[in-house]
């Protein structure tokens, strides 16, 4: 069997505005399980890539370790890449954030990989507002070693070897929304109509952009008595809103049902219409975002959309005061200032 995908493509492939066919966005073939959520997750992100026009280098996806942490080699086959240790994502985007800021970085995590070992490396990475996309697949177990429960399955949740989970859960949407994150999401794998747009708007959110997306695991985590199940998400499943991108300069076009919308302009002028389904739904209140996903856990709903953002914010560059090019396009002269700068420099700290 060859997980390479074969080279050729139908000639008439509908293009991007940069020229690019959605094949350009492509990666190996996945060889995660048949009917893996992740590989949707992958798809939608291929997806929304494609729709933003994004050149593929001038994106650089980071992972850990876990079944998600295999998906960035399914998807932009053509962009940076960075597969770290288990927990040890968010280090490396940093890093990498500060050397060269021109680049979008999106992190790839799953619920081991973040709540777990990496949750101290998460946690900062959220106070910092790194200016990052970060999803995590979130499946309530760890598919790797045989499907025990994640530090995310909730409590009573049966596993496939029927025991049930003793244990709260932690919910990283509202962590991060207590770690003052400014862009908090959360999806299902099996709602592109959702995912793609969310995507979409993480991208384009100055700061830190977390999406927690329910992905179930169809080996060990799909069975009767399961939280993460298709089943059971697809039953209990709510919707805050439902998300509309609109990138600049295109014309601006909507049909909407009854109900309320609003309209948030983000910093690089790209919008999104919101359509609001849950009654008194602000996604720029964060205390309503957390008294609502409070609301869905004793209601046992698995509340997505739009949980909560903030449009005007700024990134750990802007706290930083950072340069303005990345640090591999300074030259000599903006480097070494001279020995009058180091005197002054001397003269203060005397």
């Amino acid at each position: 069997m060859t997980y390479v995908k074969p080279s050729f493509r139908h000639p008439e492939l509908p293009k991007n505005d940069l020229g690019f066919t959605k094949k350009d966005y492509e990666g190996a073939i996945s060889t995660l399980c048949g009917g893996c959520g992740h590989d949707s997750i992958s798809g939608a992100i291929t997806q929304a890539c494609f729709e933003m026009s994004i050149a593929p280098h001038r994106l650089a996806k980071l992972s850990g370790i876990g079944c998600s942490s295999k998906t960035p080699t399914y998807f932009l086959g053509n962009s940076h890449g960075f597969n770290s240790v288990h927990g040890r994502m968010p280090s490396v985007a940093t890093g990498a954030n500060l050397a060269n800021r021109d680049l979008i970085y999106m992190g790839v995590s799953g619920d081991g990989d973040t709540a777990s070992i990496g949750m101290g490396q998460f946690v900062h990475s959220v106070r910092r507002n790194l200016n990052v996309v970060y999803i995590v697949m979130n499946n309530g177990c760890y598919g790797l070693t045989k499907g025990q429960d994640s530090a995310t399955a909730d409590v009573g949740s049966i596993s496939k070897s029927g025991v049930a989970n003793s244990f709260q859960a932690i919910d990283l949407t509202a962590l991060a929304l207590e770690l003052g994150a400014t862009f908090v999401g959360r999806s299902f794998s099996g709602d592109r109509e959702q995912l793609i747009p969310m995507i979409k708007a993480a991208i384009s959110h100055h700061g830190f952009a977390l999406i927690d997306v329910i992905s179930p695991c169809v080996t060990f985590n799909n069975n009767t008595g399961s939280t993460k199940s298709y089943d059971y998400v697809r039953e209990h499943i709510t919707t805050a809103d439902v998300i509309d991108f609109v990138p600049p300069g295109e014309e601006i076009t909507m049909e909407y049902a009854e109900g309320t919308s609003a309209d948030l302009t983000l910093h690089d002028g790209s919008m999104l219409q919101l359509h609001k389904l849950a009654p008194n739904w602000d996604p720029r209140d964060k205390f309503a975002a957390m008294q609502r996903i409070h609301l869905a856990r004793v209601k046992q709903e698995i509340l997505t959309g739009l949980l909560y953002i903030d449009p005007d914010t700024e990134d750990l560059h802007d706290m930083l005061h950072t340069v303005d090019k990345p640090l591999n396009a300074l030259r000599e002269a903006e480097l070494c200032p001279g020995m009058g700068a180091l005197e002054l420099i001397n003269q203060s700290l005397r």
